[in-house]
C-alpha cells in the first residue's frame, strides 16, 4: 500500500474551489453554518461525490454521508470527514480539508480501481463551529448520542432563529434517524490550528487525545445611570464586573499553563450608549486542559472568583455552564493505523494532543477513531489568514488514505 497514493493538485484544486464560496477580501472564508453560503457549499460537496459514484444520505441534523459501496454491503463503514461552516472570520483550511481529503480518497480509490471489503464515506458534519449556534459539534454530539435530536434541532442564533428551521429552508433536513449507521472507524484529517508541528518541522501529527472544554455563558446585572452625575462609589457598573471577571479567566489560564486555555470571546453590553454607566453585560467563557481533573480545578476557581466578584461589586449574575467535553482518548488501533502511515510513507511526526474540538471527539463514543493532524503558518487558525503548503496538505491526504485501507480492506 505503501506505493499507492492521492491526487495532492486535485485535492488543491479543490479546497481552492471550496474556498470561493464565502470568500473574504484577506483571503479566508465566511461561511456560518445553515446560512445560504453553507448550502452552497454542501451543494458543491454533494455533487462531487455524486460524480464518483456515491450514494448521499442526509441525517435529521443535516450530517452528509457520501457513500463508496465496498465488497460486503453488510459491515460498518470506514468514514472520513470534518466540517464545510467556518468563523466569521475563517480560514481556507479548518474543516473543508478533512471533508476534501475524505473525498479525494475516494477519487483515488476510483482512479486505482481499488475494491474495499468495508464501504468507504465521507462525511459533513453540521455546525461543527457553534459559532452561529452553540454550542460547537452539536450535530456529531446528537449523532452520537451526547444530545437529544429535539435539543440539537432548538439551538438558536442571535436573532432567534434555530437549526431545525434553517435546515428546512436550505433543504438539508434529512430523513436518516440519528445515530443509526453503522461505523467501523472514523478518521478526521485537520490543520493542527497550533504552532508544535511547524515549530518541530514535523509533517505529520499522530494525535492521541484530544482536550477536554466547559462552555459557560454569563448575565452580570448592575443599574443603568447617568455617567454624569453617578458617582463612582454608588454605581452597579455591569461592564466593570465583567472586565474583573475577564481578568480572572485570564488568570486562571495562566495559573495553569502551558496545557490549559481559557477564552472570553463573546461580549454584549446594554444599553451600549457612550454615556449610559452598562446595566447588563453578557459574555462567554470557554476552558480548556486534557486532564479531566485540572478542568474541574480550573472550573471551581472560575466559579468562586465570579461569585466573589459579583458581591464587591453589588451586581447580581446568571451564571450557566452550557457545554462540557471531556478529555478524548482516540482508538489505539485507529492511532497506530495513522502512525504506521506515516512511518511506512517516510513522513517525519510526532504524537500530538489536539487543543481544539473536533467532531471526531464526540464521534469516539460510538466508533473507533482517530485524527491526522498538518502544520498550518505560524499555528494560526480561526483567522482569515490561516494557510497550510499543498505539500503538507497532500501528506496528510496520504496518510488518511493508508489508515483508510488499514481498517477497511
Amino acid at each position: 500500500m505503501s506505493n499507492m497514493s492521492i491526487n495532492g493538485q486535485r485535492l488543491w484544486d479543490s479546497l481552492m474551489e471550496m474556498a470561493k464560496i464565502g470568500a473574504t477580501e484577506k483571503g479566508g472564508c465566511c461561511r456560518l453554518a445553515l446560512t445560504d453560503l453553507d448550502k452552497q457549499s454542501r451543494d458543491l460537496f454533494v455533487n462531487w461525490c455524486e460524480t464518483e459514484g456515491c450514494s448521499i444520505k442526509i441525517d435529521q441534523m443535516g450530517n452528509i454521508f457520501a457513500r463508496r459501496e465496498g465488497s460486503d454491503p453488510n459491515m460498518g463503514a470506514v468514514v472520513m470527514g470534518s466540517h464545510l461552516d467556518t468563523q466569521p472570520t475563517g480560514g481556507k483550511f479548518d474543516g473543508v480539508y478533512g471533508v476534501l481529503a475524505g473525498l479525494e480518497v475516494i477519487r483515488s480509490l476510483n482512479d486505482q480501481n481499488i475494491t474495499t471489503q468495508a464501504p468507504i464515506e465521507a462525511s459533513v458534519w453540521t455546525n461543527e463551529e457553534g459559532s452561529r449556534f452553540a454550542p460547537a459539534m452539536v450535530a456529531s454530539g446528537v449523532f452520537a448520542g451526547v444530545f437529544d435530536l429535539e435539543y440539537g434541532l432548538s439551538r438558536a442564533d442571535l436573532d432567534g432563529l434555530t437549526m431545525g428551521e434553517e435546515l428546512k429552508r436550505i433543504g438539508y433536513d434529512g430523513k436518516e434517524p440519528m445515530g443509526e449507521r453503522p461505523i467501523k472507524a472514523f478518521f478526521e484529517a485537520h490543520i493542527e490550528q497550533g504552532p508544535i508541528l511547524e515549530h518541530e518541522d514535523l509533517t505529520i501529527g499522530v494525535v492521541t487525545d484530544a482536550q477536554g472544554q466547559r462552555w459557560y455563558e454569563v448575565t452580570l446585572t448592575g443599574q443603568e445611570s447617568h455617567a454624569g452625575p453617578t458617582p463612582m462609589k454608588t454605581r452597579k457598573d455591569a461592564l466593570v464586573g465583567a472586565a474583573k471577571m475577564i481578568t480572572l479567566v485570564n488568570d486562571i489560564g495562566l495559573k495553569y499553563a502551558p496545557l490549559a486555555c481559557s477564552t472570553v470571546g463573546l461580549i454584549q453590553s446594554f444599553p451600549n450608549s457612550r454615556n449610559v454607566i452598562p446595566g447588563q453585560v453578557f459574555f462567554t467563557i470557554d476552558i480548556r486542559h486534557p486532564d479531566d481533573a485540572t478542568l474541574s480545578a480550573m472550573d471551581k476557581e472560575l466559579r468562586e472568583g465570579c461569585a466573589a466578584i459579583i458581591a464587591s461589586q453589588g451586581l447580581t449574575m446568571e451564571f450557566e455552564q452550557i457545554w462540557y467535553s471531556p478529555p478524548v482518548p482516540f482508538n489505539l488501533s485507529c492511532v497506530e493505523s495513522v502512525r504506521q502511515a506515516a512511518v511506512n510513507l517516510g513522513y517525519s511526526h510526532c504524537d500530538i494532543v489536539s487543543g481544539a474540538g473536533h467532531d471526531a471527539c464526540y464521534i469516539s463514543r460510538v466508533a473507533p477513531t482517530a485524527m491526522v493532524f498538518v502544520p498550518c503558518k505560524d499555528g494560526i487558525s480561526h483567522n482569515e489568514l490561516e494557510d497550510a503548503k499543498q505539500e503538507h496538505l497532500t501528506a496528510g491526504c496520504n496518510v488518511l488514505f493508508q489508515a483508510v485501507l488499514n481498517q477497511a480492506i
